[in-house]
């Protein structure tokens, strides 16, 4: 028999989920924030108090609100919030699977697709996506299952918040982590993601993958020439990353056809620069427009990356030059339409001379002595105003 304390809490819990059943869209709106406000942080028990043993039932009508209006965005961030809290409270095992068997899985993953939900609602979401994820590995496969590594791929390279979209890279860093059944799949979604036109969703890609690359333990054929593609870009902080991961690639079985793609990128191919060479002749104002094409940049930034790994590791110095690398850099420094190409490419040069004594006496040979001492001077840092690459014949570059 239920004490008179007992039935009025019964009482208030009846009370407030009538209250919540005949409310409009205004005073629900209201009731989330209050709910929000008062029982953000509490554990399982907490609430189960707060709800005289009954929060499952207010739950259940969050979870069914969430399914009937998430389309329309009806206080959607809201409804989030709140399930949040149930999800996220310690001891709330229970609150998680009620979520899941009404497909909450499914319907997290479907907001990130649709186009007329707010950016905030969808952080939401991922947040969500998150705690289940970091439930356990059953939880990591059901995502998976679901097409989640897809859904969370896409909606990374569509995402405008890089607030956002940092959420979305712990996501993805949570499902590489004890998952092995789905490791795989979810390594494979950051290589797909690589080409995006989202800068950041670039930068966050790199930087997982580095994680995730251990993990799998061995590499996907793709990779290299998706990383090597990532070198054109315009962002440094991309750039960075993707130098990074080049570092711990030739660790790995790619490591060979790698050095071959950076070597190969010092000199762009013919048929790129001829088609530069029409465009520049049928318009001007394409030349001012040379220094940011991609092959540029990608052959300034493979010369950059040369020069790293061959600083860190002299067998990889060893590998280069039998790839005929410093051939390459030479004609990098001969790129007079990209100055930072003949920079980099320079110093990294300056690296090899440096190394190895043959390398220093062939390079010597063939900029002429007099190129050769100011190439070495402490003052150079760029190619100089008043020398033109190649030499003309005699040996001196000098103007």
């Amino acid at each position: 028999m239920t004490s008179i304390k007992e039935q009025a809490a019964i009482s208030r819990l009846l009370s407030f989920l009538q209250e919540w059943d005949n409310a409009d869209k205004v005073a629900r709106s209201h009731i989330l924030d209050k709910f929000i406000e008062t029982n953000q942080g509490k554990t399982a028990p907490e609430l189960e108090q707060e709800f005289s043993q009954g929060a499952s039932l207010f739950l259940v009508r969050l979870t069914t609100s969430l399914r009937i209006t998430y389309m329309t965005d009806s206080c959607l961030e809201k409804l989030l919030r709140s399930i949040g809290i149930f999800l996220s409270a310690v001891s709330s095992n229970r609150y998680l699977i009620e979520f899941l068997e009404v497909g909450g899985v499914l319907t997290l993953l479907e907001i990130l697709g649709l186009e007329k939900i707010k950016e905030e609602a969808k952080k939401e979401s991922v947040k969500l996506l998150q705690v289940i994820a970091n439930s356990g590995r059953t939880y990591k496969e059901l995502i998976c299952e679901s097409y989640g590594v897809r859904s969370i791929a896409e909606f990374l390279a569509k995402s405008k918040s890089e607030e956002t979209q940092e959420e979305v890279q712990v996501l993805l860093d949570s499902l590489v982590h004890g998952n092995p059944k789905y490791q795989n799949q979810v390594y494979k979604g950051l290589i797909a993601l690589l080409p995006c036109e989202s800068p950041k969703a670039q930068q966050l890609s790199l930087q997982t993958l580095r994680t995730a690359q251990p993990i799998v333990g061995t590499t996907h054929p793709s990779i290299v020439d998706r990383v090597l593609k990532v070198l054109g870009t315009m962002h440094l902080e991309v750039q960075y990353e993707a130098i990074e991961l080049i570092k711990d690639l030739v660790g790995y079985d790619v490591r060979q056809a790698l050095l071959k793609g950076l070597v190969a990128l010092l000199i762009p191919s013919v048929k790129e620069t001829s088609k530069l060479q029409a465009k520049i002749l049928s318009d001007p104002s394409v030349l001012q427009l040379t220094p940011s094409l991609p092959m540029f940049l990608q052959q300034a930034a493979a010369a950059k990356a040369i020069g790293v790994l061959a600083r860190n590791d002299m067998s990889i110095a060893e590998e280069l030059l039998y790839l005929r690398v410093v051939h390459g850099l030479m004609a990098a420094m001969g790129n007079m339409d990209h100055s930072n190409s003949q920079r980099l490419a320079s110093l990294t040069l300056e690296c090899f001379v440096q190394m190895f004594p043959l390398v220093a006496e062939h390079v010597r040979k063939c900029m002429g002595e007099e190129l050769y001492q100011l190439f070495l001077s402490p003052s150079w840092s760029a190619p100089h105003a008043e020398w033109t690459w190649p030499p003309a014949a005699g040996g001196t570059a000098l103007a």
